[in-house]
């Protein structure tokens, strides 16, 4: 037994040894901050401040020097976020996390972003290519010093390539992907056409508040012309649900300086690392600071020593599906006859496995997806396809540049004339400058839908008939546009941006106005406002879709003792989601209940990927409308339930899933604890026990229609009230003077784990505090900070 115990003991000092010298090498993949580096590459020296909160200040002789450092601290600190988001982008995920990423693979592969990105090369101007040939150079500057690598690259055994200028363009188009179209709704109302008449499927995808549904034509008659199983390809949407963004900006007629104010928060899903990356750039004719995108060169949301600006996904419709019809010759058929595919092929490579070969089929519209869709294979009719149009796949998309002219500009004009290259996404990009002046303009490319077009993109189309192709993109000075408004006021929360009469299309499937509305209710409560004040909007969690359903939750029968005191409970309270309280747990568990029950039946095996809270159709379904009430019958039973008995059972069955998840006791409940925001790593964040590591969580407020807003996912079983999009970053600008202005991001500077400034700023985040936005040179140097001095190689 000794000799047992000597020999465990010895086992267990030899692990310890080996876990301390893991942890001391990996230690130093931490970034050098401090002293000099030669690289080759630079043109002149390049001074790299680091500020105490980890942000860095690059101070350069050339804008192309700075990009170059910019490339730099971003794989210096983020390089495997680079990695990833790379191979995303490039549908080479399989080759680092094996067989499991081949999914999204084929259909990355086939929806051709990296060969969009390659294209769009050509048509970027001399300057931005230096700038990202210069980025460029700067991450394998980097990656030639032979740096030790972060935990997950010997995690995954995946190492890094040489970074490309289409690595940094096939990122812009992946966060497009993330903020643009709604061809998941497109095949939503495919999906139901089998079984629900339009109106039915008008009320579930339910029109913008106070307006009326779209006239489109009937989707059963036109789908009823094709094979049965055409309709089936609609449950097999990958989830893509759009995301949403505030930010408004007032003149300093309504301001305390009596200069303008302008706040920005867009709305992304929470990552560990997060999406952005705070940096400062200075170089002649350019001092910018704000939000980067690791693997981009450029500063997307800030300031410059005149002007500010923010965005906000305006959720244009710039996707469209097309149902292609197939010819006895492996073609399809076109308006003036048939076509040949345009046939690209693909290998993927997979980690522990033999490669697969892909073969790309392209249409007039773009790739065809249902060639990838695993069960989409399966179940596919003979004789259709299903092919994918986007404006982000357009050879000559110069997002790329926009950026960087915007950093510089010192104007309106100079602003509008930067936006006019900002293709996709389109964004509800609002102004200020220190002149006084405010504005706002929805740059972006739409697609023009002819007259004829009786479908208008909300569901997929003949791809053989003309009348259904685009026409064009709308011109950019025919978007919307506002400067100086007499109101002194601007205000876009991915709402209904369109002025009344506005001859164009852009979009019919706004975000409800819930946030809009209470932004601007709480800025008209003050007269002049000011940061302080800015950021008590932003911290708002009054959720005015609870306050209008909670009339018709507390109208209920309780069926139960506990129900009853519940019900008690929910007339106290304000609709106000604060993290400490049980109430928003009580009403959001009900909503959850209440949506399964209202809709579960007609949709099926479409229910899951498109379970979500959808307040404007519940408003209504309770609102008494009787042309609503048959939501409320369950069509699986014989019996005709009412909207009454499901008020009354959906309350039971929530309280039973509450108790099963947050214990017996009700007082104990927390909506914070419940509704905590996950920081989600990739991929590591998928395995249970790693995710424990990598994951950054912290308790949060709010929900998917408060300004702070934080949305849950109702089809998440394990966690359906977990926080998993919301405020990517906050900022307030201050034009009287910039040096005033605040910032913070969800989670810290660093992509390493062992670094502490991994989750810095999540706590004080989730608070809803701030950091200063300065660029002064002698206030950084009179903090304390770092300096890394970056030389050319001799």
């Amino acid at each position: 037994m000794r000799r047992f115990l000597r020999f465990a003991a010895l086992a267990a000092a030899l692990l310890a040894l080996l876990a301390i010298g893991a942890f001391l090498y990996l230690r130093q993949s931490l970034p050098r901050i401090d002293g000099e580096a030669r690289l080759a590459g630079l043109a002149a020296p390049v001074e790299v401040l680091r500020d105490r909160y980890g942000i860095p200040h690059i101070f350069a002789a050339s804008l192309e020097d700075a990009s170059f450092a910019l490339g730099y601290v971003h794989a210096q600190d983020r390089l495997w976020q680079m990695e990833v988001n790379r191979r995303l982008g490039a549908g080479r995920l399989a080759e680092v996390v094996g067989a499991g990423a081949l999914e999204t693979d084929r259909f990355l592969r086939t929806l051709g972003v990296r060969r969009a990105a390659e294209a769009n090369l050509k048509s970027l101007d001399a300057e931005t290519l230096r700038l990202l040939e210069a980025y460029a150079a700067g991450v394998n500057a980097f990656l030639a010093s032979d740096p030790v690598l972060p935990p997950e690259f010997w995690l995954t055994g995946a190492r890094p390539e040489p970074w490309t200028p289409v690595d940094s363009v096939a990122w812009t188009k992946m966060m497009a992907w993330d903020l643009g179209g709604n061809w998941k709704n497109e095949l939503l109302r495919m999906r139901l056409a089998s079984a629900l008449p339009l109106e039915r499927i008008h009320q579930f995808v339910a029109p913008y508040p106070g307006e009326a549904p779209p006239q489109i034509v009937d989707l059963k008659e036109l789908y009823g012309t094709l094979e049965r199983d055409a309709v089936r390809l609609a449950e097999f949407a990958p989830d893509n649900e759009g995301l949403g963004s505030n930010n408004w900006v007032l003149s300093g007629a309504r301001t305390a300086s009596g200069k303008p104010l302008l706040a920005n928060d867009p709305h992304l899903g929470l990552t560990a690392p997060p999406v952005w990356y705070f940096a400062h750039l200075a170089a002649p004719g350019v001092n910018v600071i704000g939000a980067t995108l690791p693997g981009v060169p450029a500063v997307v949301l800030g300031r410059n020593d005149r002007i500010a600006w923010g965005f906000t996904n305006t959720g244009p419709d710039v996707q469209d599906l097309y149902i292609e019809k197939l010819d006895a010759a492996g073609g399809y058929l076109a308006p003036e006859g048939p076509r040949a595919f345009e046939t690209i092929e693909e290998t993927i490579r997979v980690k522990d496995g033999a490669p697969e070969k892909l073969r790309v089929r392209v249409s007039r519209h773009g790739p065809v997806i249902s060639d990838v869709l695993r069960p989409a294979q399966e179940l596919a009719p003979r004789g259709y396809v299903i092919a994918f149009a986007w404006t982000a796949l357009a050879n000559d998309d110069r997002t790329a540049q926009a950026a960087v002219k915007i950093a510089r500009a010192h104007d309106w004009e100079g602003f509008l004339a930067a936006a006019r290259d900002f293709h996709t996404p389109q964004q509800n990009m609002v102004y200020a400058d220190t002149a006084g002046n405010i504005g706002f303009v929805a740059a972006g490319r739409i697609p023009v839908r002819k007259p004829a077009n009786d479908l208008k993109g909300l569901a997929p189309a003949p791809g053989w008939l003309a009348k259904y192709d685009w026409d064009g993109y709308l011109p950019f000075d025919e978007l919307p546009r506002s400067f100086n408004p007499a109101s002194g006021a601007l205000v876009t929360a991915n709402h209904r941006i369109t002025p009344e009469g506005y001859p164009h299309f852009i979009s019919a499937e706004w975000q409800p106005p819930y946030r809009a509305e209470r932004i601007r209710a709480l800025l008209d409560a003050v007269p002049r406002h000011s940061v302080p004040s800015f950021a008590r909007i932003q911290g708002d969690v009054v959720s005015l879709a609870m306050r209008e359903l909670l009339p018709r939750l507390l109208a209920t029968r309780p069926r139960s003792e506990e129900a009853r005191r519940v019900l008690a409970m929910l007339a106290k309270w304000d609709g106000a989601m604060a993290a400490g309280q049980a109430e928003p747990l009580i009403a959001w568990g009900w909503w959850r209940e209440l949506t399964r029950a209202l809709y579960a039946d007609e949709l099926g095996a479409a229910f899951r990927p498109n379970w979500l809270a959808r307040a404007v159709f519940v408003s209504r379904v309770l609102s008494g409308d009787a042309s609503h009430a048959p939501w409320c019958d369950d069509a699986r039973t014989p019996a005709r339930e009412t909207c009454e008995e499901l008020l009354a059972l959906s309350l039971e069955a929530a309280l039973a899933d509450l108790k099963s998840r947050h214990g017996a006791r009700i007082s104990d409940w927390r909506w914070g604890e419940a509704h905590a925001a996950r920081h989600e790593h990739r991929p590591l964040g998928r395995q249970p026990l790693l995710a424990r590591l990598f994951d950054i969580r912290a308790p949060s407020p709010g929900d998917a229609y408060t300004v702070n807003v934080g949305r849950n996912n109702f089809y998440d079983e394990a966690e359906p009230f977990a926080n998993r999009h919301a405020a990517s970053l906050r900022a307030i600008y201050d034009l009287a003077d910039p040096e005033s202005s605040l910032y913070i991001h969800s989670g810290g500077q660093s992509g390493n784990l062992l670094s502490p400034h991994y989750d810095a700023f999540t706590a004080a985040w989730a608070r809803n505090e701030y950091i200063p936005m300065r660029t002064a040179r002698t206030t950084l140097d009179a903090e304390r900070h770092h300096l890394l001095r970056l030389l050319p190689l001799k």
